[in-house]
């Protein structure tokens, strides 16, 4: 296997660890080639919800902890941001959980000098704030669009048809789930700005973007380990990208070593 791909940074976010739609396989890979002194874990890493309905956690999320844990002995700083799924653990803000500090956000300093305030973004979602019912039926609801999704690719693959995303299709396509992500990004950049910073990094809405919004602050998104398999990366030099590991592993041949993909976005 090639050696692991540096970076000054690396954020993640909504693994949903203790979900059947978690790709914890892929995320593992991932891990064992990519390493960063910093490490933002940006939210729903781990799925309270889902837990406290019934019990799953095979291996695979066990191998996933023990991962990052075992980064952390090595020298990389882990940070973790809770997010709703994970809230339990926002009783432990200021907390140290083998090596990982647990912070409600934080503002991180890119090597190029720029300050992005790093939140999992859940606190401006107003069906999260204001009606938590609606929350959990949403939940419910995206956990049986994953259900129909494996069937449904199941015949695309014994039809030769690459991967397809049901739910990542329906947000994009219906109507008030993109103006939600419309306003979702701008209520997360006018906070950057609120609190004087040049941008902001967060999750959340399981949609990978790195953008420039009017007001020159930059939005960046990690997008989540359920379907599109995404992370967000600062080089050394400070340049922002996007990383899409389904994508890279789906196209790169067998038994060849798999290396960070050129940057998207700066």
């Amino acid at each position: 296997m090639a050696p692991p791909n540096h970076f000054r940074t690396l954020f993640l976010s909504d693994i949903h660890l203790g979900t059947r739609g978690c790709q914890a396989e892929l995320l593992l890979e991932f891990l064992k080639v990519h390493d960063a002194e910093t490490i933002y874990l940006v939210g729903d890493i781990v799925d309270g919800w889902r837990l406290r309905r019934g019990w799953y956690w095979p291996q695979y999320h066990n191998d996933v902890v023990q991962k990052l844990l075992r980064k952390g002995r090595k020298g990389a700083k882990l940070v973790y941001i809770p997010g709703n799924h994970d809230e339990f653990l926002r009783g432990y803000l200021g907390s140290h959980f083998g090596g990982i500090e647990v912070c409600d956000s934080v503002i991180h300093e890119t090597a190029d000098g720029r300050r992005f305030l790093i939140i999992h973004g859940d606190q401006f979602d107003v069906v999260v704030r204001h009606a938590r019912w609606l929350a959990f039926l949403g939940d419910w609801a995206y956990v049986t669009a994953l259900g129909v999704n494996t069937y449904v690719n199941q015949l695309r693959r014994a039809l030769g048809f690459s991967y397809w995303s049901l739910s990542a299709w329906a947000k994009l396509k219906v109507k008030n789930a993109v103006n939600f992500i419309g306003a979702f990004e701008e209520a997360l950049s006018a906070e950057a700005q609120r609190q004087g910073a040049d941008g902001v990094v967060c999750g959340h809405i399981h949609h990978a973007a790195i953008r420039d919004d009017n007001n020159g602050i930059k939005y960046v998104n990690c997008g989540d380990w359920v379907e599109s398999c995404t992370a967000v990366a600062e080089h050394h030099d400070g340049r922002m990208e996007i990383i899409r590991w389904s994508e890279i592993m789906r196209a790169a041949p067998l038994n060849e070593p798999h290396h960070a993909p050129t940057p998207v976005a700066a």
